[in-house]
């Protein structure tokens, strides 16, 4: 695998497990009773963004390691799921 496909398949990994984990926990400005002016009440009141970068860098992480090592050592081709014979 090229080191650039790997940052990529990471960076895949990432913004999926962030678009996930970015709504857990989450508690709007409406439900906390103290809507700020000038804001949505559905807007978040602390949406904690640094522990769930760091959660999400960790999820993403345990993904990713199995992933690329399958796809390293060869257990699972292109060939294996090219179902039409094309490749």
């Amino acid at each position: 695998m090229n080191p650039v496909s790997a940052v990529v398949l990471y960076l895949v990994f990432w913004f999926m497990t962030l678009f996930v984990v970015l709504p857990l926990r989450l508690q709007s400005q409406s439900e906390a009773g103290e809507v700020v002016p000038g804001t949505p009440p559905s807007a978040p009141v602390n949406p904690n963004l640094k522990k769930k970068f760091l959660l999400v860098t960790v999820i993403s992480a345990v993904l990713w390691v199995p992933v690329v090592v399958v796809i390293v050592m060869g257990w699972i081709t292109i060939e294996d799921i090219d179902f039409f014979g094309r490749m």
